[in-house]
């Protein structure tokens, strides 16, 4: 997304696609937005004043997390992990003592980026539950290499029970709503934060794609509930950029 915004002359696809569906959006009777007044009282505001037209907010329209009705089967997703052994593992862990790590459904980070936050977890000694996917320019569906992660990570991890790897796709909002989960770094797409803010986690922006990046912006400037750690699969990040941020946020975690 960043790139193409970067590009736009007026005469790429981009530039000539959104005009006119921009255009055809006017001609509605009003819009129903995912989100909360609160949480965007002057983009609502801005919206109103240029559309002329009626703006409601619905949000956030986030599933039950009540027994019996778990992300998995919400999602038709199968998750990595079985639900009662993902809150199992929470549930030994201190209060606000977990760092949930996930980039949605659709993204991921580059392999170097991978290496990174790894060892920046490892040596920060932080409890984490990291939903896991193989890195970008490789099938993201695909079988995960352990050449990827430092040599014998997982293994360590899940030895010394520090940390949980899910493979693919995790509960989500179970996990987000666990009295053990303090922060979340996340991709920073709206359901994603939507559902950080509504269980009162703090989050650690790593922007990717899509309005992340101005999601982001909000939650760090206006909001105070977030601190950016990077941007994108393109930028280079270190072990020590993962432990300071891992350090600001420590400071933050919920309730």
């Amino acid at each position: 997304m960043y790139r193409y915004l970067r590009e736009a002359d007026g005469t790429d696809s981009w530039s000539k696609f959104f005009p006119p569906q921009i255009a055809l959006s006017m001609k509605s009777d009003g819009r129903i937005c995912n989100t909360v007044e609160e949480i965007e009282t002057f983009g609502l505001q801005l919206l109103r004043n240029y559309l002329q037209l009626p703006v409601w907010c619905v949000g956030p329209l986030l599933p039950s997390t009540t027994k019996g009705s778990n992300s998995k089967h919400r999602a038709g997703k199968e998750s990595g992990i079985a639900l009662e052994d993902c809150i199992e593992w929470l549930d030994l862990k201190e209060e606000n003592s977990v760092l949930h790590i996930s980039f949605g459904s659709h993204n991921t980070i580059s392999s170097s980026q991978m290496m990174a936050l790894a060892e920046g977890l490892e040596e920060s000694e932080k409890l984490f539950i990291w939903v896991i996917r193989p890195p970008f320019g490789f099938d993201m569906h695909g079988e995960f290499k352990a050449e990827w992660l430092p040599e014998g990570f997982e293994e360590r991890m899940k030895h010394s029970k520090r940390g949980l790897l899910v493979h693919k796709w995790g509960p989500q909002l179970e996990i987000l709503s666990h009295k053990s989960t303090g922060a979340f770094l996340s991709h920073c797409g709206w359901n994603s934060v939507l559902e950080s803010l509504s269980n009162g986690v703090p989050i650690i922006g790593w922007p990717l794609a899509a309005e992340q990046a101005y999601n982001a912006k909000m939650l760090v400037e206006e909001m105070g509930v977030s601190v950016e750690l990077t941007r994108t699969v393109e930028s280079l990040i270190s072990k020590e950029d993962v432990k300071r941020v891992i350090e600001i946020e420590k400071g933050r975690e919920k309730r």
